[in-house]
């Protein structure tokens, strides 16, 4: 009994860090299609060593892994790698750029093109896409000469949703974690 509550104990520890992958949708609702502003779609985000990147299109288009140079020309002589199956699952594997474009004549020089920066997994899990937190400046401590006046207006706007990251990962990988747990605290009882 306790010789498979160690070896189930050490899936999970070996499976945790995969649990917070993250798999992003090039993207978001538009997929990997002409018209979208890939560089946008990439501001914002953290790509990180085990991520996915995931590329969902049309039998028009295709996915092409290539250098820095054929992403700039929009050459695809010297393809990496091609994806072809309109639901492409690419891992992003190690800390760097890494360049996409659409082979299909006038596509990538149309702006079908993509550029990510993947960069090291951290061992703190942190929800990707995350906007930086800002301080919120604090009043004056010196008196003021002027006597102030009440606001009859208040700012009752609120600020956008967030948009669509794409990313699912962090909350599903916990749901998995959890559950995983509690299928092995199951057997062992």
């Amino acid at each position: 009994m306790n010789t498979s509550m160690i070896a189930s104990f050490l899936v999970l520890l070996l499976a945790f860090p995969y649990v917070f992958a993250t798999d992003y949708t090039v993207g978001d609702a538009n997929q990997w299609t002409q018209g979208v502003d890939y560089t946008t779609w990439t501001s914002g985000k953290t790509f990180k060593v085990g991520d996915n990147l995931v590329f969902k299109y049309g039998g028009t288009h295709q996915v092409n892994e290539v250098d820095e140079s054929d992403y700039k020309s929009c050459s695809s002589s010297n393809t990496i790698k091609n994806y072809a199956d309109g639901d492409s699952k690419v891992p992003l594997t190690k800390t760097g750029k890494i360049y996409f474009i659409c082979p299909t004549p006038g596509h990538c020089t149309a702006g079908m093109k993509l550029e990510v920066n993947v960069v090291a997994a951290s061992t703190t899990p942190t929800p990707s896409g995350t906007p930086p937190t800002t301080k919120t400046p604090t009043p004056s401590t010196t008196p003021s000469t002027t006597p102030s006046t009440p606001s009859s207006e208040t700012n009752s706007t609120s600020p956008p949703p967030p948009k669509d990251s794409g990313a699912i990962g962090v909350s599903n990988g916990v749901g998995i974690l959890m559950g995983s747990l509690f299928l092995v605290l199951g057997f062992m009882g």
